[in-house]
């Protein structure tokens, strides 16, 4: 192939930059001269490639990629989907590679968190196995942090900063609000498996007496004597507490505190975690409770995007399509950082399959000895990641997050099967 065609793709939960690392990807592969052919992207991720669901950027406008950079979401559709073990599904490989032969494609980035990596490496195992030329570059975002080989993920900083903002403005909210009978706020977040954006909220606190006061994080296997007994402490002393709770908050013999159910896949859905423990103080000490969820507002809050999640953002999708004019296959641009004071980072490249489906999980020693809250080595790590602000453009007093449409390539191939 002379000139590299390029497929982007996005998967997983969607986040406020990941859009930031597409326009980064589309802009880099229009400087690159010769060396990159057409920029296409598949719907819905790896389903958007087997169906042949694919669009071409080229009609985006610079001023179209500057709204898509600041626009949350996943402009061009996500999935969670895995490939089958190439064993197990020969026939998936031959159509993904049909689809990626009859359209030229040399190099495929793939925008996604753990279980992307993996897509990755099976991609780039089995074109060197049947000998198609193909560069299969990974290229990070998780709102939950959890990517192993990267100092963070771009979409957590955002998110980190949305929550944070969040717990700060409900802590003044309780202090105005504060009573005999004590008052008690929960807010549940997200992390399964990792408490990174549980401890962000942390941020908020710049004393003993702010929001939150206590951090429950998966990390730390949920006490609950213990943590009734500091709850009353802090109603006690300031009249109200504030909790923040991971979704994926375990006991001492590994269950779930709650749990939703399963859905089609068999996967656990989680949720309800903050609930339970609001009633749990309720129950047990009596106090009034609130508590929240803020879902997918942690991770859409485009409005409120960190500056160097951002400038993250667009560094990963840049480094992917060097990677791939460089001829790097089964990479993933990671963030390596230099200092923290002052923050200073760059990019480097890690191998996808040593990576893949590992979770980085809070290190103990960002969390107080008593596990519940954020020690000030955590602290220290977190605060620049939620650093700078990036306002969007408004419209009518909202933000303006219109993309003009983007024409859909021809199918070359006959319908895939669902």
């Amino acid at each position: 192939m002379s000139a590299l065609n390029l497929l982007y793709a996005q998967a997983g939960g969607v986040t406020a930059v990941i859009n930031a690392s597409a326009a980064g990807v589309i802009r880099a592969a229009r400087s690159a001269g010769p060396g990159i052919g057409r920029v296409l992207a598949a719907r819905h991720g790896a389903l958007g490639v087997l169906g042949e669901d694919l669009v071409d950027t080229a009609g985006w406008s610079d001023d179209d990629l500057a709204r898509l950079a600041q626009t949350p979401g996943g402009a061009f559709g996500s999935c969670r989907f895995d490939l089958d073990a190439l064993a197990d599904n020969p026939a998936q490989y031959d159509r993904l590679f049909d689809v990626l032969g009859a359209h030229r494609i040399g190099a495929f980035l793939y925008n996604g968190g753990n279980g992307s990596m993996e897509t990755v490496a099976k991609i780039s195992a089995a074109a060197r196995a049947r000998g198609y030329p193909l560069c299969a570059i990974g290229v990070p975002k998780t709102v939950d942090n959890d990517l192993e080989g990267s100092d963070c993920s771009p979409g957590f900083g955002s998110a980190a900063k949305y929550l944070a903002t969040s717990m700060l403005e409900a802590g003044l909210d309780l202090a105005a609000m504060r009573s005999r009978r004590g008052r008690v706020f929960v807010m549940e977040v997200m992390g399964r498996n990792a408490g990174w954006l549980a401890a962000a909220t942390a941020l908020a606190a710049e004393g003993a007496e702010q929001a939150p006061h206590i951090v429950l994080v998966p990390e730390v296997a949920f006490d609950e004597e213990a943590f009734l007994a500091e709850v009353r402490r802090v109603v006690e002393r300031i009249g109200y507490c504030a909790v923040t709770v991971a979704e994926g908050l375990k006991r001492a013999d590994g269950s779930l505190v709650m749990e939703q159910g399963q859905d089609a896949a068999g996967h656990i859905q989680l949720g309800g975690a903050g609930q339970c423990i609001a009633r749990l103080v309720g129950e047990r000490l009596g106090y009034k409770y609130h508590w929240s969820i803020p879902d997918y507002l942690q991770r859409a809050a485009g409005h409120w995007r960190s500056a160097t999640d951002h400038a993250q953002a667009l560094a990963v999708g840049e480094a992917a399509v060097r990677y791939a004019l460089e001829g790097r296959d089964g990479v993933m641009p990671a963030i390596r950082r230099l200092s923290d004071q002052p923050y200073r980072w760059d990019i480097q490249a890690v191998d996808v399959a040593a990576i893949a489906n590992l979770e980085r999980r809070l290190p103990a020693a960002f969390l107080r000895a008593d596990g519940l809250h954020v020690s000030a080595e955590g602290l220290r790590h977190l605060r620049p990641l939620i650093e700078g602000e990036l306002l969007p453009s408004t419209l009518g007093g909202l933000p303006d997050y219109r993309l003009p449409a983007l024409p859909a390539v021809p199918r070359l191939l006959p319908a895939y099967p669902a």
